[in-house]
């Protein structure tokens, strides 16, 4: 008990000194944090809610979310293989208005497309991402099959060198960010992907975000010595729009703060299958992620990832199969990993992007960025996990 007080007081305390940089602090705090002691005390775990009241100190923040639940039908909840809306366990945070998250409502065993999608697909050129920087496009042309038999013997030879997707930070979709200018342009386009663009609308609308577009993504692939710097992501054009943030894999931490880094954030848990939504008031605060840990239920994986993906599908599903052989290699990478995707609205509707100097339109557009994924065994040095600061 005493240690869980020092822990919760250390927050507390954090939160009132003067002139203090409370979330760096805070953040720094759960970065050296021990999993299965006292100092993850103060972490809200929704997945552990009963009766709109979360675990941890800090659960009295926890109030239920409502949703449009009749503004997705069963079908397409179903298509992007979501529980129908009605069944999703939502929550907000007092203090942080336009919040919402949302407790795994996939179905069982759907989790394995996007899992797959992530490493397999959308890793794929013409996508951008930061092994781009030190690698030819030849070289990075398809990470899994240059890296999938590694990973399928990953337990067996530890000591190999890494494959090339264990070496993957982020990969962009749809309008690139141009990581020198802080800025979207069209410049860099590719097409964002139907399956991820129905999922991400269906949330958005289900949300109350309804005509909701996806334009741009980022996927950020996190390691057990991964964290995300404190930021805000405001390069969007459009911040009418929610930001939309999908887990798959190892838990995190999640640190939600306010509009200065000196008011102390919230900590919580974000688990496989989690769905963060960021609109209204709390589209731009700060945020960041200084942990991620291993499965809390002592396993390799969640237990969520267990079951398989059933083999028959609606017929008009934008979720694909996936092989024993696929998800063996998934199952690999995961088990020391996490994938984060978010999606966002960049342009408002009839809106266009701003005419830019021909100067900055010829910078690369794989530049150094101020946010970046501190990764200790990293041969990329500083990849950047998202572009906003």
């Amino acid at each position: 008990m005493g240690k869980m007080a020092a822990a919760v007081g250390s927050a507390v305390t954090l939160a009132v000194e003067p002139g203090e940089d409370a979330f760096r602090k805070l953040f720094r705090f759960y970065r050296q944090s021990r999993p299965g002691t006292a100092d993850l005390g103060g972490v809200i775990d929704f997945s552990a809610a009963h009766a709109g009241r979360g675990a941890g100190p800090s659960a009295h923040k926890v109030v239920r979310s409502q949703l449009s639940v009749s503004s997705v039908s069963e079908h397409n909840a179903h298509r992007a293989g979501l529980q129908p809306v009605s069944k999703w366990q939502a929550y907000g945070l007092e203090g942080y208005p336009g919040f919402i998250f949302i407790s795994n409502p996939f179905l069982p065993g759907y989790q394995w497309h996007w899992v797959k999608q992530c490493l397999k697909l959308y890793s794929q050129k013409p996508n951008v991402c930061n092994l781009d920087k030190h690698m030819t496009k030849e070289e990075t042309q398809d990470l899994w099959e240059q890296s999938k038999e590694f990973l399928r013997y990953k337990d067996v030879n530890k000591r190999r060198p890494r494959s090339l997707l264990e070496k993957l930070r982020w990969v962009t979709l749809g309008y690139h960010y141009n990581w020198d200018t802080k800025k979207y342009s069209a410049d860099h386009y590719t097409p964002f992907p139907s399956d991820l663009a129905f999922l991400s609308e269906q949330v958005a609308t289900a949300c109350g975000f309804q005509g909701f577009q996806a334009e741009a993504g980022i996927l950020n692939y996190y390691h057990f010595d991964s964290t995300l710097g404190i930021h805000v992501d405001k390069s969007e054009l459009d911040h009418s729009k929610p930001l939309l943030s999908f887990s798959f894999g190892q838990s995190a931490i999640f640190l939600l703060g306010g509009l200065k880094r000196d008011e102390a954030p919230t900590a919580m848990f974000m688990h496989s299958g989690d769905i963060m939504v960021m609109s209204g008031f709390s589209r731009l605060l700060n945020h960041a992620v200084p942990r991620v840990l291993p499965d809390l239920t002592g396993e390799s994986l969640p237990r969520c990832l267990e079951a398989p993906l059933p083999a028959v599908l609606p017929t008009d599903a934008v979720v694909e199969p996936c092989s024993v052989e696929d998800w063996q290699v998934c199952a690999s990478y995961l088990k020391t990993a996490r994938v984060n995707v978010t999606v966002r609205q960049v342009l408002a509707t009839d809106q266009n992007f701003p005419l830019e100097p021909v100067e900055e339109k010829k910078r690369d557009i794989t530049t150094e960025g101020c946010c970046h994924l501190d990764d200790k065994n990293s041969q990329v040095k500083r990849a950047r996990l998202n572009p906003d600061n």
